[in-house]
């Protein structure tokens, strides 16, 4: 969802620059996927920066992504990360291992935030939390964390596809595609799929006899 034209996107932001808050935002990329991690940020802007173009990371074209990234970096904003992989999404179910992730991000900020905005999670973190629906086309903090998580995620993703080539993991990060649902019923899965996932509908049969699908 894209941030509703007129909205400002720095309103907690700038409440929080005005009194002296540290403020958080704190976004994931990857509860949807058959494969790969749930990847979280918490994420506090430098005081008075101001981005052109921050918005939810689904909306935002891979390039500018990226330089939106390193602009980030470049400016000191305070960046903490979180994973949690499909052992940990088996064990917790994905809402589970989301906010295991969560906190693990806000865990590992250098500076402790005292008002943390998180996308739609509510999360019990020892200071005042708000959950934003939409949240990364609500507040800049929040859609930074998105776009920092999904550079970080897709990177990741990339990496897993040299480590189990043939399921194009790098193209189309971990989810449920035809290409990538009929390479595991090709290939069976591997330790980075999330197996309870892979039961929401069949795989195709593809390839010699053996191949057997998930079903």
């Amino acid at each position: 969802m894209a941030a509703p034209e007129g909205r400002d996107l720095y309103c907690r932001e700038r409440t929080a620059w005005r009194d002296g808050r540290v403020l958080a935002g704190v976004d994931e990329v990857g509860r949807g996927p058959l494969a790969g991690p749930v990847v979280a940020v918490a994420l506090i802007l430098p005081v008075g920066r101001v981005w052109e173009g921050l918005d939810d990371s689904k909306v935002v074209p891979e390039g500018r992504r990226l330089g939106l990234y390193r602009s980030l970096q470049a400016a000191g904003a305070q960046i903490g990360v979180g994973a949690a992989g499909p052992q940990a999404i088996e064990r917790l179910n994905i809402l589970g291992a989301t906010r295991m992730a969560m906190l693990q991000a806000l865990g590992r900020l250098p500076t402790p935030p005292d008002w943390i905005l998180v996308d739609a999670v509510p999360l019990e973190a020892g200071v005042p939390v708000e959950p934003l629906i939409h949240g990364d086309a609500r507040s800049a903090s929040i859609a930074a964390a998105s776009i920092v998580a999904k550079v970080l995620r897709d990177r990741y993703m990339a990496v897993l596809d040299q480590v189990y080539p043939g399921y194009g993991l790098a193209r189309h990060k971990g989810y449920g595609t035809l290409e990538h649902r009929t390479a595991i019923g090709r290939l069976g899965p591997t330790p980075a799929h999330r197996l309870s996932f892979l039961h929401d509908g069949p795989l195709p049969a593809v390839g010699n006899e053996g191949s057997t699908p998930l079903l």
